[in-house]
């Protein structure tokens, strides 16, 4: 499936201007996780600054803040540090209220580009919603497998050599009988396999180099090749397995083809938007001209 542009969502603050990393050092960890906080109301007061109100909903929309984030942290103690961030940022607020930091024009522009940029966001978000359901999911999972062909996948060992003359005394000594994890043990220069016994485990055929590959996927299974060289040296290969490769589930997959879906889902919104839209580029440059084709090259 293509990948498309996500739209990616800024938090306002870092969490960790206001409270310092030694305050999370600090803290002692509880004796024993406390029981599950009853369900608040959005409206709920939680705290009051000189008068102005901070809510549960105030609170929940922080914590979804990315920029918030507080891992490892237990639910107890990451309500306090977010009640503690609104307050003060409660604070900042009502001061650059009082210095009348609204006022100026950038602070009307960063208002307006920042409200609609939530707009957008949540509009997206919403829409997506309604467009990524299971069943858009699991038909999308369908129309992806039908549309995928075999793809054959073979399981094989080998041994790494640097010339031929040791490779083709190799090759016979395992034709004669050897096992082939012993002698790879022995005398492979592959340390990533080796230890292995030479196991490669399952690959595809565009996974290996061109003649390793095409040796690899002619030799029958239980079979030994003759010497390979490749640029890494010199090979002798055995063929334990072939098989097609299996399709993934639709559970391997879910989380994969639902991200699929929200972004073609959001980006096709911005460009149904688009085409209907009066557009005007007022003083935009224009496109500079293509240079001429040379003399040559309109022969």
């Amino acid at each position: 499936m293509p990948t498309l542009s996500p739209f990616w969502r800024n938090g306002a603050l870092a969490l960790g201007l206001l409270l310092p990393g030694a305050a999370l050092a600090q803290a002692p960890a509880p004796a024993a996780a406390p029981a599950a906080a009853p369900a608040q109301s959005p409206d709920t007061v939680v705290a009051k600054v000189n008068g102005a109100t901070i809510t549960a909903g105030d609170l929940a929309v922080a914590a979804d803040d990315p920029a918030l984030s507080l891992p490892g942290v237990d639910e107890a103690q990451k309500r306090n540090l977010l009640v503690d961030y609104m307050v003060d940022l409660k604070i900042g607020a009502q001061a650059a209220e009082k210095d009348k930091v609204a006022e100026s024009p950038d602070f009307t522009r960063k208002l307006a580009y920042f409200r609609d940029k939530l707009l957008l966001d949540e509009y997206l978000e919403r829409e997506a919603k309604k467009a990524v359901t299971p069943q858009a999911a699991k038909a999308l999972y369908d129309e992806t497998v039908k549309a995928m062909k075999p793809e054959e996948e073979v399981h094989a060992r080998h041994i790494l050599v640097d010339n031929e003359a040791e490779a083709k005394k190799i090759a016979a000594r395992l034709k004669a009988g050897e096992d082939f994890a012993k002698v790879a043990a022995e005398t492979s220069k592959d340390p990533g396999s080796k230890a292995e016994g030479g196991d490669l485990g399952w690959f595809t055929k565009e996974r290996m180099v061109a003649p390793f590959a095409d040796a690899a996927f002619k030799l029958e299974a239980g079979k030994i090749s003759d010497p390979i060289k490749t640029q890494f040296g010199w090979h002798v290969i055995k063929v334990e397995e072939k098989r097609s490769k299996p399709v993934p589930s639709f559970d391997e997959m879910k989380e994969q083809v639902e991200a699929y879906l929200t972004r073609k889902t959001q980006q096709d919104i911005i460009t149904k938007l688009r085409e209907g839209a009066k557009i005007e580029r007022v003083g935009a440059t224009p496109a500079a001209p293509a240079p001429a084709p040379k003399a040559d090259e309109k022969k």
